[in-house]
């Protein structure tokens, strides 16, 4: 991420990327587009085209989730927050001067939504005790107001996360089939989730249930007795909560 930083740092926070094959037929044509769009924005975008048939650009393509054989694409990212890039994607595929102004224009209107990359929802996501998530179903599962929910925020190639897997799967086992426990994971090197700004792997984070979208940071012992400790002291916490409710309603009543 910093080096992803780097690659884009300056003065100028929002930038409009274009990345093309600079081989392509079209380019010279999308140039020259790129250019007159630039002169519109001047001072409030900074215009970087990405050749999207350099390997010394694969990392920037990883990041943005785009591939070569997707053609030419657009893309607006704004820097303003530390270690964090917000990515805006348009709902068009033809790179025109009219399309890409329109694009810029409603960005600075703030009618653009971000956009979160995310994996296709597996068929088997619930199908085992640590339940995988993905961008497209992570909020109604993390954020489930009946449900006590626990997520690793892991990536592949992580030595740690690996070291963690056996662990997890041992700590879901033993919740599996708890009715107000789930224990999930989600590939945060393929998937992103809006206003949790993962920076390190792995991240445990936990959602507790009837909490209003709040999330606590699990810093705790990575050992499956650390794990149970921590959710043990939620689910008292909760019988608490619910007897001092309880009383007040007894309370209210007389």
């Amino acid at each position: 991420m910093i080096q992803l930083l780097l690659y884009f740092e300056g003065e100028i926070e929002d930038h409009l990327l274009i990345f093309a094959d600079s081989s392509a037929e079209a380019h010279s044509d999308l140039m020259s587009t790129f250019r007159k769009i630039s002169k519109l924005f001047v001072g409030k975008l900074m215009h970087v085209f990405v050749d999207s048939s350099k390997a010394d650009n694969e990392q920037v393509l990883d990041f943005f989730g785009v591939k070569k054989e997707d053609g030419a694409l657009a893309r607006i990212i704004n820097l303003s927050e530390q270690e964090s890039i917000n990515k805006y994607a348009p709902d068009f595929t033809e790179l025109t001067e009219e399309n890409l102004s329109k694009f810029a224009y409603d960005y600075f209107a703030g009618e653009l939504k971000k956009y979160l990359d995310s994996e296709e929802i597996p068929e088997d996501w619930d199908a085992k005790p640590v339940k995988v998530l993905v961008g497209k179903n992570f909020e109604e599962n993390a954020y489930d107001e009946t449900k006590d929910v626990l997520v690793e925020f892991y990536a592949p190639w992580c030595g740690h996360c690996k070291q963690l897997a056996p662990i997890y799967d041992e700590l879901g086992e033993k919740y599996k089939n708890h009715p107000n426990i789930v224990i999930a994971k989600l590939n945060a090197d393929a998937n992103e989730v809006d206003d949790i700004d993962i920076i390190s792997f792995p991240t445990i984070k936990f959602f507790p249930k009837n909490s209003g979208r709040k999330i606590i940071d699990y810093n705790g012992g990575r050992n499956l007795e650390d794990f149970v400790a921590f959710l043990e002291e939620s689910q008292n916490a909760d019988v608490k909560d619910d007897q001092v409710d309880a009383a007040k309603d007894i309370k209210d009543e007389l």
